[in-house]
């Protein structure tokens, strides 16, 4: 990305430096600071995970020869679900006349671990199929593993619902490498075959 800045105002952003002069492509990096043209250095600082929070508005200041974008201070998302309601507060209804509800990123995210764990199961359901159809054994190992990613899913899915904030949701998903250099995350991994 890149800016434009004249009299020591950004007067334009964008991403092809063509866009501010069809030679530009092709100038030194003197060259475009010469004609007011600066790459933008990201400030990341506030931007977080969009999957549990809303980014703030990005912003770009110039200083000290130095386009800067930043972001301004993400805002948790709704972490349970609600009520949809309308811009006066009346309760949007379907056209059964029941409430529609807003997911929540704890919905959200169980329904993530829902088709994980039927993605897990996938490779081995016809076993299941097998059994009901000609009464053959499935291996125990199959069988166990099966178990095991159901029992995970329940796990995993007890663990989102006992989160109380934004934070503890993301925290779940969060890998940290331990002092033994594992690398690890408080929800845990599936089990394998």
């Amino acid at each position: 990305m890149y800016a434009k800045v004249e009299n020591s105002t950004i007067v334009k952003v964008n991403s092809s430096l063509a866009s501010f002069n069809n030679a530009a492509p092709s100038w030194s990096a003197e060259q475009l600071v010469a004609n007011g043209i600066y790459e933008v250095v990201y400030d990341s600082t506030n931007l977080k995970d969009n999957r549990f929070y809303i980014n703030g508005a990005e912003s770009f200041t110039f200083a000290n020869d130095v386009v800067t974008a930043s972001y301004a201070a993400a805002v948790g998302k709704t972490i349970d679900d609600v009520n949809a309601v309308d811009q006066e507060g009346n309760a949007i209804l379907d056209s059964d006349g029941v409430q529609i509800i807003t997911s929540g990123v704890k919905t959200k995210e169980k329904n993530q671990i829902k088709a994980q764990a039927a993605g897990q199961l996938q490779s081995t359901d016809w076993y299941a199929m097998r059994i009901a159809a000609s009464s053959s054994a499935i291996p125990g190992n199959v069988w166990a593993c099966r178990t095991a990613v159901r029992t995970k899913s329940n796990e995993m899915e007890t663990a989102i619902d006992n989160a109380t904030t934004i934070e503890a949701v993301e925290a779940l998903f969060t890998y940290t490498v331990g002092a033994d250099d594992v690398t690890s995350r408080p929800l845990g991994e599936w089990p394998t075959l």
